[in-house]
């Protein structure tokens, strides 16, 4: 067995929720670990501009949030190392954790919090798979400039979907939104903008529509797609049916933004429980927050558990409960280990 380094708390992944976790875990003395991940940062390093998070009236930079708050939470002591999470165990149902990472580096924990984020979900269309990174992307804010000009499409109907429409109406000559229903699932809020960039000429809706097919080479791009309507939506269940209308459309990039994944695989030796969505359950801990896991000592905070609200405050916000759960869980552990060697010394 590796050698393992141990820690009192280690916090898997390094977005809002897990450096809000670390702040607050390295205040309480928790020699917190922050292992990067995948995606160092979390999706916030993807958005150029958030103007919802209290405090920065004027917005602020995803990027400058996040370096922001880990530069907060090892001014208080965390420690934050690039890392990925292959495989999480408890040996022993008492004992630590046991944390294994994919570059073969080993660490035992007392408590763990999960903050490791969701993954951008695709579509699994022919041509998704060939042409990402070639005019398919699921990040407009980090590839929307390189196709400057082009007519793009904009796949999705939540606010995601929406924001990214909105932004690459700075690059694009037109963007397309296609949404497989007549509703969006937007808030008010990105709803009204878009509607807006409509009707300056700049995005259009097909509504009722879902892609099909991408075409394209790494050599030339996304050339055209092939897409599918139907006037009651969903037309992918309704191919057969006369109703059903496909037909070629060009432009030169796709962006898809329907939803995520959690990043929930290396708990699978742990015995936590997930939803059918892989996301991870959490009950009340201590203080009635949602944050605690059926396992003592495992906490889950921020998209890795919230499927609803996806937002930078409240990802923030959970991993400040699972801190202070964990605060709590490992306050427990040392009143435990402190009251062993009185209650063996009386057995004397």
């Amino acid at each position: 067995m590796t050698d393992a380094t141990h820690r009192r708390l280690l916090i898997a992944g390094s977005g809002i929720a897990g450096l809000s976790a670390a702040i607050y875990a390295a205040r309480s003395n928790n020699d917190p670990l922050v292992l990067e991940g995948t995606e160092p940062g979390g999706q916030l390093t993807l958005t150029t501009d958030v103007a919802n998070y209290p405090g920065f009236p004027e917005g602020i930079g995803g990027p400058e949030l996040v370096q922001n708050m880990r530069e907060q939470a090892e001014r208080f002591g965390a420690d934050v190392e690039h890392g990925v999470v292959e495989d999480l165990t408890r040996p022993e149902t008492d004992g630590p954790f046991r944390v294994e990472l994919t570059n073969g580096d080993v660490y035992t924990a007392d408590a763990v919090i999960v903050a490791s984020g969701a993954s951008a979900r695709t579509l699994g269309v022919p041509g998704e798979d060939l042409l990402m990174g070639y005019g398919v992307s699921t990040c407009a804010t980090c590839d929307g400039a390189f196709f400057r000009g082009e007519d793009m499409l904009v796949v999705g109907g939540g606010d995601a979907a929406m924001e990214e429409a909105n932004f690459l109406t700075k690059f694009a000559d037109t963007v397309y939104v296609v949404h497989r229903r007549e509703e969006f699932r937007a808030e008010d809020y990105w709803v009204d903008r878009t509607m807006e960039q409509v009707e300056a000429g700049n995005i259009e809706l097909l509504r009722n529509t879902e892609l099909l097919e991408i075409h394209g080479s790494k050599e030339a791009g996304v050339e055209h797609v092939t897409l599918a309507s139907h006037p009651e939506g969903h037309p992918t269940d309704r191919l057969d049916d006369p109703a059903t209308e496909e037909f070629d459309f060009d432009v030169g990039a796709v962006f898809l933004a329907i939803g995520h994944t959690p990043n929930t695989d290396f708990l699978a030796g742990t015995g936590v429980d997930l939803d059918a969505d892989g996301y991870l359950r959490t009950e009340g801990g201590r203080g009635g927050g949602q944050t605690a896991t059926g396992v003592p000592g495992l906490y889950g905070a921020g998209d890795v558990v919230d499927r609803h609200y996806q937002q930078a405050a409240t990802a923030g916000g959970m991993g400040v409960m699972a801190a202070l759960d964990a605060d709590d869980y490992l306050d427990d552990l040392d009143r435990v280990e402190q009251a062993e060697p009185a209650t063996a010394e009386s057995d004397d």
